[in-house]
């Protein structure tokens, strides 16, 4: 009788323990003991979108994030990650305060990104601008000619070779090609325009692909101001209305198959891997 009234008790007493212990975290979920800013990095060429795009969304559905910073150090990369992330960026400034802290590149791309933000802030030594579009063909023409190599093409229409880099760029295909480009260009100018609350012609007037400094990007309006992360990290928490010492809170990845599949390559790679595409890159 007494083995059983004390199992009774304890199972009872465990019980009551996991309760509590549920209850306790979910109140410490709920009421968490410092506001928090979330860091989130961006850094290399854009070469894949989704895994800052997850990022970005997990932070916004987070009540206990009050803000984010992101942390562009970039030269650009393709056409299609940076649209994307820009539209993530968009959308998250609705609901948190985004402040956009810029290394030592946040060129092409890294700008365009970094432009719907409630605020950049670029150190006076940032590589920033660079507000326009390039396809680079690498073109062995002359090279196979020599070894006396010869492609065979089969095709059903006649431009679905374009851009080969076993021939040259007719004058045909340049203009199709240039008329992509220029439409493209157009999107990061309204990108720009709109992200920035500027108008169209003022961003028209430097994107030719220029460079500016920090500096020189506060002049004319590209950035708001001058600091370093730090500074950054303070100014999202103003913003946001915190009081006191944030919570500072950073994914870290501890894989680096993973750093790779976010598209952070070594700058260098991406002129020894030919690709043909659009980017929206500085090539310095």
């Amino acid at each position: 009788m007494k083995t059983k009234k004390t199992l009774i008790f304890l199972a009872v007493f465990l019980l009551v323990l996991i309760v509590i212990s549920a209850v306790f975290t979910l109140f410490q979920k709920e009421m968490p003991t410092k506001e928090r800013v979330a860091l989130v990095r961006v850094e290399g060429p854009l070469m894949e979108s989704k895994f800052v795009i997850e990022e970005i969304k997990g932070y916004v559905k987070d009540r206990s994030i009050k803000a984010i910073v992101m942390r562009v150090d970039s030269p650009g990369g393709g056409v299609v990650p940076a649209q994307e992330i820009y539209e993530e960026v968009r959308k998250a400034v609705k609901i948190k305060k985004i402040v956009v802290s810029m290394g030592s590149v946040a060129a092409s791309g890294g700008y365009y990104i970094a432009s719907p933000a409630d605020k950049i802030i670029a150190n006076p030594g940032t590589i920033t601008g660079s507000i326009a579009v390039i396809m680079e063909i690498p073109n062995i023409k002359e090279l196979m000619d020599k070894l006396g190599i010869k492609t065979e093409v089969v095709k059903t229409g006649k431009h679905k070779d374009m851009a080969s880099i076993f021939r040259g760029i007719g004058k045909e295909e340049r203009e199709i090609i240039q008329g992509v480009m220029d439409d493209v260009h157009e999107q990061f100018i309204k990108a720009v325009s709109d992200g920035r609350k500027m108008p169209a012609e003022d961003i028209r007037k430097i994107a030719d692909g220029r460079i500016f400094s920090g500096r020189q990007a506060k002049e004319i309006g590209l950035v708001d101001e001058l600091g370093d992360l730090e500074y950054a990290i303070k100014a999202a928490s103003k913003l946001a209305g915190i009081k006191g010492e944030p919570e500072i809170v950073e994914k870290k990845e501890k894989y680096p198959l993973l750093e790779l599949l976010k598209g952070k390559f070594p700058e260098g790679w991406l002129k020894i891997i030919p690709r043909t595409e659009l980017k929206y890159l500085y090539i310095p």
